[in-house]
């Protein structure tokens, strides 16, 4: 195993705020991991309190980026994926699932949260055949991240885009579909588009999100499964379409799980 890693440029990390919560790192929290401060244990509590299935729509959402990966690997021939909105290093991230069926597997991770850099410089290592790169860029600027992941990644060729519960961070709907536009039409044919987000299905769900938001935190903002479906226009889904992330070809590992969470997501091939 050798650490392929490398971060555009390796500037030195801007501060980390610890005043108030992140998603990422509450999400790591709920997943068990111990990669978060007082301020997120605090907030993810406290999210809980209003809607306590929040965990278990984590795991869902974990699980479907699982399977995807997986699938478009072992059964599509995909050896090229495009994480956006990585999040913190948890167990079985894209490129562990990607290596582990294809060690030649290329790897591009972006984030801006200087948490999740320190631990990719760290942690997201990769097969001595394939490369796990990450890129310091923000997703309103699809423009930046096809220029900086085409260092690491061929255009010619199929890559799988990931925008994993990261697109309710765009608060005006029509620019979230105009970022996945631009990012999907860099893509050559044979690509796909996985892709989940929270939805509005829960009155409790819209609460806790409320508060969330009223936090100080960057907000995010539910949708309806339908405006989520509308990320997928003009590309061919794969059965069974957009659904919650547990209904999305479960596995053994989904079983205990809810036939509905309230994430919903899909996965799709660019013709």
């Amino acid at each position: 195993m050798t650490d392929q890693v490398r971060n555009s440029g390796q500037e030195p990390l801007p501060k980390i705020d610890t005043s108030v919560p992140h998603s990422a790192r509450i999400w790591n929290y709920w997943l068990g991991g111990k990669d978060n401060y007082e301020v997120d244990r605090v907030a993810g509590d406290a999210f809980r309190e209003i809607f306590p299935g929040i965990e278990t729509g984590a795991r869902a959402a974990r699980y479907f980026l699982a399977r995807a990966v997986r699938h478009l690997a072992a059964e599509e021939g995909i050896r090229q994926f495009l994480d956006i909105g990585t999040g913190l290093p948890n167990v079985d991230n894209t490129h562990q699932i990607a290596q582990r069926v294809a060690p030649e597997s290329r790897i591009v991770y972006v984030d801006n949260d200087p948490l999740v850099l320190a631990h990719a410089r760290a942690l997201l290592t990769s097969t001595e055949e394939g490369v796990t790169n990450y890129v310091d860029a923000d997703l309103r600027e699809p423009g930046t991240i096809i220029r900086e992941a085409g260092k690491t990644l061929d255009f010619d060729r199929p890559v799988a885009l990931m925008l994993m519960g990261i697109l309710g961070h765009i608060e005006d709907h029509d620019e979230a579909r105009s970022i996945v536009s631009q990012l999907v039409d860099a893509l050559p044919s044979g690509s796909y588009l996985v892709q989940y987000d929270s939805t509005d299905t829960s009155e409790d769900y819209v609460a806790a999100i409320q508060q969330y938001n009223d936090g100080g935190s960057i907000p995010y903002i539910l949708r309806s499964s339908e405006q989520i479906a509308r990320y997928f226009d003009g590309l061919e889904l794969l059965e069974p379409g957009v659904t919650s992330c547990s209904r999305w070809r479960p596995d053994a590992a989904a079983l205990d799980l809810p036939a509905e969470v309230h994430q919903y997501g899909g996965v799709a091939l660019k013709r």
